[in-house]
């Protein structure tokens, strides 16, 4: 492989982020980079470090056609959330106002929310997408049971006070 240093002092910096890098794969490309620069071929340096030739030759290639920066590939943006995130405060302001008497339920569990997704803002979600949905807008599972409607506290208070021990 011919690949000559591109700007003075890359080997330096390649050498450093070689160092500094806790990713095998990551510090693999910087290594295969620096020892392309020094000489050694392509079946070498993946004998070397446990590579593909392929993958060597991509690494070097991109170092000499776009620099250190284009060693490491480009971040991928993912797939787009089935809620809008322009939706998710809307979302939000629906759960924490709690369950309505349309639900059927006094507390919202995960198929409640399913429905609600399904219902009110037109998104199918499982259960699973559901529970990783409210774990994303910073939603626990755990809650505390729910009191009734005409539950009295003085009463459970005074039967707390007033029952025999078992």
């Amino acid at each position: 492989m011919r690949v000559c240093e591109r700007e003075t002092g890359d080997v330096a910096e390649l050498t450093r982020r070689a160092g500094l890098e806790r990713d095998a794969l990551r510090r693999d490309r910087y290594r295969a980079v620096l020892l392309a620069i020094g000489g050694d071929e392509a079946i070498d340096v993946a004998k070397a470090l446990g590579r593909a030739r392929r993958s060597v030759q991509d690494w070097a290639y991109a170092y000499r056609d776009g620099g250190i920066d284009a060693v490491q590939p480009a971040r991928r943006k993912g797939r787009e959330p089935k809620l809008p995130r322009a939706r998710e405060a809307e979302l939000r302001a629906r759960l924490d106002a709690g369950a309505r008497v349309s639900d059927g339920v006094c507390t919202l569990r995960g198929r409640d929310v399913v429905s609600i997704l399904e219902r009110e803002f037109g998104t199918k979600y499982s259960l699973g997408g559901a529970y990783d949905l409210l774990h994303r807008l910073g939603y626990s599972c755990l809650t505390p049971r729910p009191l009734h409607e005409k539950s009295d506290p003085g009463a459970i208070a005074h039967f707390k006070s007033q029952a025999p021990f078992l």
